[in-house]
């Protein structure tokens, strides 16, 4: 049984808890015997909230009801959540189901939204921690590439009641939601920048569905995973471009640039909704994501769980699990359905060596032009946000208690195939 108070991490040291925070889930336990009837996640009762909080009752299509309510029975028996984590989760779903009620709503006031032309959007894809994000930051320094932002994935409607309301106070709102996340784990800010200005995954857009990683990142649910390695994703993909609609419908874009490590397992439904879309595959050695994929993970589900399972998060992204993402991607590459021209491949060393030669290159692909402004830029920008910026993310492949032998002969096909070093020995 894990404490209350840390979680081991595979090291001497441990992810712990704030003492305020340890005071407010030892008063939430205090408050009933029960975490349920305090903070409850029932679907019908989340639906009816979340239509009193909008004043609308078309949610659209009901196919996000079977997943909803798997994801909401997963929490229930396999979260272990903690009075905050209850908390967090109901607010999580409250706020995807009050935007889909505005977004259903957007689209039958203003059909001409649909009329919005999404053209060569371009996706990055790749292993988590394989340079997917800082690529995606750099390309949107170009004007010309619209990422969109956290907030508009978070708050991309006002609220209620709060009418004239701004978009600075919707930034603002955004802002509080995910900077909060360093107070709930205070080592989370060393392994991934949160804010609400800065671009988002795709996975939040496609949790208007709830067919989304997403929810796999922020709670310990497997018994969702299980249902979602399954699923049908067109709907995910449906609601992702109704989304961009919206938000290009109110700022035109020139293109979109998008970004989930999850593509990787979508390639068919991506390509089924956007047919003509251009996707970069980053490339890193496995064995040095794997460590710092798990800890990850770990410092998400710590933040809503009272208890964590690293043997889970393991399966998934370590050894075999991550194999898998991998491969999938690869295997709908090689079998052909879609024209190779489409994809474009990046080493994350030549990257982090040669930042403006690889974005060069990129440019070249996408048939636009680099221009001396832009790369300034994008230098501009490293210099701001040079790697450890908020302290170091400490990891090891080591602490995994993988066999290093056995993992780099699983990856040593795809190594030779793109050429990767390895980082590890």
């Amino acid at each position: 049984m894990t404490s209350r108070n840390a979680i081991t991490v595979g090291r001497e040291d441990s992810f712990s808890r704030p003492d305020w925070l340890l005071k407010f889930n030892r008063f939430g336990h205090g408050l009933s015997e029960d975490d349920r009837g305090v903070v409850p996640l029932e679907l019908e009762p989340l639906l009816e909230a979340a239509s009193a909080g909008t004043g609308l009752t078309d949610f659209g299509s009901a196919d996000f009801r079977e997943p909803l309510g798997v994801l909401l029975q997963s929490l229930e028996d396999e979260a272990a959540m903690s009075p905050m984590g209850r908390i967090l989760a109901r607010g999580d779903i409250l706020n995807l189901l009050e935007n889909r009620l505005h977004l259903v709503e957007a689209h039958r006031t203003h059909p001409e939204i649909r009329t919005q032309a999404i053209e060569k959007p371009v996706f990055i894809v790749g292993l988590p921690r394989s340079g997917t994000s800082i690529l995606h930051e750099l390309l949107a320094q170009d004007p010309r590439l619209r990422a969109p932002l956290s907030w508009e994935a978070h708050s991309p409607w006002p609220s209620p009641g709060a009418e004239p309301e701004t978009e600075k106070s919707r930034i603002q709102r955004a802002e509080e939601v995910f900077t909060f996340w360093n107070e709930l784990v205070p080592e989370y800010k060393t392994m991934h920048e949160m804010g609400a200005r800065i671009p988002c995954e795709c996975i939040w857009l496609t949790a208007h569905s709830f067919r989304s990683e997403e929810f796999l990142g922020r709670n310990q649910v497997p018994s969702y995973g299980g249902w979602l390695a399954t699923a049908d994703l067109g709907p995910a993909y449906r609601i992702h471009r109704q989304l961009l609609e919206v938000l290009q419908w109110k700022q035109p874009t020139p293109r979109w640039l998008l970004k989930a490590p999850s593509h990787m397992l979508a390639l068919a439904p991506l390509f089924a909704e956007y047919p003509d879309a251009r996707i970069i595959q980053t490339h890193r050695d496995p064995l040095q994501i794997m460590g710092s994929s798990v800890n990850i993970l770990k410092a998400l589900w710590w933040m809503r769980s009272e208890e964590v399972d690293p043997e889970l998060i393991q399966a998934s992204f370590a050894g075999e699990g991550l194999a898998a993402r991998l491969f999938a991607a690869l295997d709908y590459r090689d079998r052909g359905e879609s024209d190779p021209y489409q994809f474009r491949d990046v080493r994350f060393s030549d990257l982090m060596e040669d930042p403006i030669a690889t974005l060069r290159s990129v440019y070249e692909w996408l048939e636009m032009d680099l221009s001396p402004e832009i790369e300034k830029a994008m230098l501009d920008y490293l210099q701001a946000k040079p790697r450890g910026k908020h302290g170091k993310h400490e990891y090891t492949f080591s602490e995994l208690g993988l066999d290093l032998e056995t993992e780099r002969g699983r990856f040593l096909e795809y190594q030779q195939r793109f050429n990767v070093p390895s980082e590890i020995t």
